[in-house]
C-alpha cells in the first residue's frame, strides 16, 4: 500500500522496555483492585502472606506508583515520533492517517474504561492529537513546554483564575462533609444490590471517567506529567537515542549518573520546605494551596519522572549485556502487543475485582497476595504473547487497530 510506513528492522529494546512498563502498570492496578476497592460485601478472607503486606504496600507506592506509566507513556511519543518520521523518509503526509488512529485509539479507551474507570487509552488519544499540533515546533521549545508542565504551570493559572472569580467571603460555601451523597453512598454496602457489568460500565463511563478527569487535570497534574513524558518522548525520537542505544554504552551509564544525580537533588531540595497538607488534599477542602506547596508538588513531580527516567535507564544499560539480555530479551513480545496487554489486564482486573464477578472474593485480598496474582497473571500474559508471535504477525487489537487505519485488511498469519 502507498501511504503504509517504510519497513525497517524494530528496536527490540523499546518493546521490552514496554513490556516492563506494563508489568509495573498491572502490579499498581492490582494493588488498587483496579478501582474496585470499596465495593463489598466481601467473603471472609484470612491473608496468607500478612507479614508482606507492609513490603508489597511500599514496592507499589514509593518505587512503582507514577513510575512504570511513565515509562509507558514516553514510549508512544517515542512512537509517534517513529510513525511521523517513517512516513516522512517515503515522502507520505501521516497526519491525517495519524489522526484518525487516534479516533479509533480514543474508542478502543472507551472500550476498556468500561471495564476500568482508570483507562487512560483515550486521553492518550487526545494528547495524540496534540502532538500533531506540537510537531512542528523545534526541540527547545517542546522542552520549554514540557518543563512549564512538569512545574505546574496549569495549576498556578487555574489556583490563580479561580481566585480572581472566587465569590464574596459572606456567600455559603458547600464543604465536603455537607454536600450531598449520591444514593449508593448512602446505603450500607451490605445493603446493596449486586451491580451488574452493564451498570457498572455505564457507570466508569459517566462518574468514573468525571473523576478520573477531575484526578487528572483538576485536582492533580497527572494529566499534565503525561502530555509533558508524551512531547519529551518526541524530542528523544528525534535525538535517534534508540537508534545508537546499543553502541552507545558509555553514554547510557553517563545518562543513568545523570538521571540519578537529578533525582537525588530533588529529593533534597523537597526536604528544604516544611511539611505541609498535601496539594490535592487541600484542592478537594476547597483550600487555596500556598506557594510553598506548590513549589513542594513541582518538585514532587520532577522526582517522579526523574526516577522513571533512572528506572528506564536501568533497563536500557542492563539490556546491553549478554546475560541480562536473554533474560530482559523475554518481555519484547510482550511489549510488541502493548496495547492487547493493556487493554486484557483491564478486563483480567474487573473480572476479578468487579462484585458482577469474583469480587467478593478477590476483592478482600492484601497487598502482598493481590501483587503476586498480578505476576501471576502477567506471567501468563509473557507466555501467551511469545506463543501468539509465532504464528501471527501482531497481537489482536494491533491486527485489528492497524487494519481500520488503512481500511485494508492488514497480513495476519505468518507465512
Amino acid at each position: 500500500m502507498k501511504e503504509n510506513l517504510i519497513s525497517k528492522p524494530r528496536i527490540t529494546v523499546i518493546d521490552a522496555l514496554r513490556g516492563f512498563a506494563l508489568l509495573g502498570v498491572i502490579l499498581v492496578h492490582m494493588n488498587q483492585h483496579y478501582s474496585y476497592r470499596s465495593v463489598g460485601p466481601f467473603e471472609p478472607h484470612e491473608a496468607i502472606f500478612a507479614e508482606w503486606d507492609e513490603t508489597a504496600s511500599w514496592l507499589i507506592w514509593s518505587v512503582m506508583l507514577g513510575r512504570f506509566i511513565n515509562i509507558f507513556a514516553f514510549l508512544f511519543g517515542m512512537s509517534f515520533f517513529i510513525q511521523m518520521d517513517r512516513a516522512a523518509q517515503k515522502g507520505v503526509n501521516f497526519g491525517g492517517r495519524f489522526l484518525w488512529r487516534m479516533i479509533l485509539l480514543f474508542v478502543i479507551g472507551l472500550f476498556g474504561t468500561s471495564f476500568y474507570s482508570g483507562d487512560i487509552l483515550s486521553i492518550y488519544a487526545v494528547f495524540g492529537i496534540i502532538m500533531l499540533f506540537l510537531n512542528r515546533f523545534k526541540n527547545w521549545i517542546l522542552i520549554l513546554i514540557a518543563v512549564l508542565l512538569l512545574a505546574g504551570a496549569p495549576r498556578w493559572i487555574m489556583i490563580g483564575y479561580n481566585q480572581l472569580t472566587a465569590p464574596p467571603a459572606t456567600e455559603q460555601v458547600v464543604s465536603s462533609e455537607n454536600r450531598p451523597q449520591r444514593p449508593s453512598q448512602l446505603v450500607a454496602p451490605e445493603e446493596r444490590p449486586t451491580p451488574t457489568f452493564w451498570e457498572v460500565a455505564k457507570d466508569n463511563l459517566t462518574d468514573g471517567t468525571m473523576g478520573k478527569l477531575n484526578y487528572q487535570f483538576i485536582g492533580g497534574n497527572r494529566g499534565y506529567i503525561t502530555l509533558a513524558i508524551f512531547i519529551l518522548g518526541l524530542v528523544v525520537g528525534r535525538t535517534r537515542f534508540f537508534e545508537t542505544v546499543h553502541i552507545r554504552q558509555r553514554r547510557n551509564w553517563k545518562l543513568l549518573g545523570v538521571f540519578v544525580a537529578g533525582l537525588l537533588l530533588s529529593n533534597w531540595l523537597i526536604t528544604l520546605f516544611p511539611t505541609q497538607e498535601s496539594l490535592w488534599r487541600s484542592m478537594q477542602n476547597g483550600g487555596v494551596p500556598s506557594v510553598s506547596a506548590l513549589t513542594v508538588q513541582a518538585l514532587s513531580d520532577f522526582s517522579m519522572v526523574l526516577s522513571s527516567a533512572v528506572l528506564a535507564m536501568v533497563f536500557i544499560v542492563l539490556y546491553q549485556y549478554r546475560g541480562f539480555n536473554r533474560v530482559l530479551g523475554q518481555l519484547a513480545p510482550y511489549g510488541r502487543m502493548g496495547l492487547t496487554n493493556y487493554v486484557s489486564q483491564s478486563i483480567v482486573g474487573a473480572i476479578l475485582f468487579a462484585m458482577w464477578a469474583y469480587g467478593a472474593t478477590f476483592g478482600a485480598w492484601q497487598a502482598a497476595e493481590v501483587m503476586l496474582l498480578g505476576l501471576l497473571v502477567y506471567l501468563v500474559q509473557v507466555i501467551v504473547c511469545k506463543v501468539w508471535l509465532n504464528y501471527f504477525q501482531y497481537g489482536p487489537l494491533e491486527w485489528l487497530w492497524r487494519s481500520l487505519t488503512y481500511f485494508k485488511k492488514q497480513p495476519f498469519l505468518k507465512v
